[in-house]
């Protein structure tokens, strides 16, 4: 019974969440899990050799195998259902665990300030596997009394992220301490790990093809990384996340839980701390330093959060420090008000960003696409139109070549119809793929709508004295 009404908590939260949002769409990464399921289901090798391949995450690409029955369209559909709930459930999982340690009141703040981060949501609803991958991460963190059921939850979290790995290492340590370990729960805790690079080594001959091709990327993409760059961009990223006033309640509730509430706080605490440590052993593997490797640190700072504001209520009415922790609740909700109108600008600016690509993104779905004859070549202004493209068309996605192309190319090219599109479609600025190269010379307009132009050339020119 209890399971039956979690479900219909996450499947209300989850519709609740998608009206008020509006929009949705697969990002690079999930279409590519897209296509790699589907060459798995072909009985191919996953093609993770193309420019500019994302991270393989074996779990994402055992959910493209089991949707490849399905048009690509609606395979992509299914991830964004999937990528809602796994909102609905990221945030009923927070309340749960916020309730647990510092009391109803403060479970229902924690929940709220998650579900209401712009970085959560943007890339919640643009179905990357972070939130999918928290969502499991806490529900081992709530059964982490149990005996078997946070080492297969942390196991099946280690197939979509690495820290996963160090999170099982760390709970079998405890077991071991404390003597209630087993080989079974050893290997359980090994399974992660032992599966991603078997996955790797099966597909391309190299069981660290994954660490290897991230760091490729982080070169080529310019980000930050290394343990030497944590200490000046891991609090900028967690404060991209949660803002100032959640740090400011997270300082309260953290100081007043650990030192009023003993063991209520010390799970919390040391959840945070490992989840530092992990993002901490990502940046020295030489993986990149971004917002959303953070969203661990972030929900153990929004439940801190809700501690500040209504951890008093746990205290007796005589307790000396009941009062003081009232008044210092009342300021965090204060502070936590004030900031409401920009937060609410920020959620605003996101939506309409994300209600703009998702157009964008059904456009290119839609686009007449003449293919010169026999299927010919097929270009694309730049990378990250490769994969729905190839999804698209279903070709290989070594077979769309992304911008520049060399002279004298002969087929179909697809460009942004207007400014809008070149600059808008990407949502990082700071990805050079934003750059938008010319088309090459001769292809002239044979179709487009409002957001895609698509040129073709099928062959070669003649020119004068030729």
């Amino acid at each position: 019974m209890a399971r039956l009404r979690a479900a219909g908590l996450i499947g209300a939260l989850s519709l609740g969440l998608w009206l008020a949002w509006g929009h949705a769409f697969a990002n690079y990464d999930a279409l590519y899990s897209l296509i790699w399921g589907g060459e798995l289901a072909d009985g191919h090798a996953p093609s993770y050799d193309v420019p500019l391949a994302p991270t393989p995450h074996p779990l994402a690409n055992l959910v493209g195998l089991a949707l490849s029955p399905l048009s690509a369209r609606v395979g992509e559909d299914v991830l964004v259902v999937v990528a809602f709930v796994a909102l609905g459930a990221a945030g009923l999982l927070v309340y749960a665990l916020g309730a647990r340690w510092f009391g109803t009141a403060a479970g229902v703040l924690a929940a709220a300030l998650f579900l209401t981060r712009e970085p959560v949501l943007s890339y919640g609803t643009r179905a990357y596997v972070d939130i999918p991958y928290l969502a499991i991460v806490l529900g081992a963190l709530l059964v982490v009394e149990r005996r078997r059921a946070p080492f297969v939850l942390l196991a099946l979290a280690g197939l979509l992220r690495p820290e996963a790995w160090l999170f099982s290492a760390a709970l079998l340590w405890w077991r071991w301490r404390t003597g209630r370990w087993s080989g079974e729960l050893a290997a359980l805790a090994a399974a992660g790990p032992v599966l991603w690079l078997a996955s790797d080594l099966v597909a391309t001959g190299d069981a660290l093809h994954s660490l290897r091709g991230t760091r490729e990327n982080v070169a080529t993409l310019g980000r930050k990384t290394g343990l030497h760059n944590v200490p000046l961009y891991l609090p900028r990223r967690v404060g991209e996340v949660v803002r100032e006033p959640v740090l400011a309640g997270a300082v309260v509730g953290g100081a007043l839980s650990l030192r009023l509430l003993g063991r209520r706080a010390r799970l919390p605490a040391a959840a945070g701390v490992l989840a530092v440590a992990a993002f901490c052993v990502l940046a020295a593997a030489g993986l990149p330093i971004i917002t959303r490797y953070t969203f661990g640190i972030d929900t153990i700072l929004v439940c801190f959060c809700g501690a500040g504001a209504f951890g008093w209520l746990l205290l007796p009415r005589a307790h000396p420090w009941r009062d003081r922790w009232r008044a210092a609740g009342v300021a965090v909700l204060v502070l936590l008000a004030v900031f409401t109108p920009s937060q609410a600008r920020r959620l605003d600016r996101t939506r309409e960003a994300i209600a703009f690509q998702d157009r964008v993104e059904d456009d290119l779905w839609t686009v007449p696409l003449p293919r010169c004859p026999g299927r010919g070549p097929l270009g694309a202004v730049n990378h990250r139109l490769v994969p729905l493209l190839a999804l698209r068309e279903d070709v290989a996605p070594g077979s769309v070549r992304a911008a520049p192309l060399p002279p004298g190319f002969l087929g179909t090219y697809v460009e942004p119809a207007n400014a809008r599109v070149a600059h808008g479609f990407v949502l990082d600025p700071r990805d050079p793929s934003q750059h938008v190269e010319a088309p090459p010379r001769d292809l002239r307009p044979v179709a487009g709508n409002a957001s895609w132009r698509i040129l073709q050339l099928c062959t070669p020119p003649v020119r004068g004295g030729e």
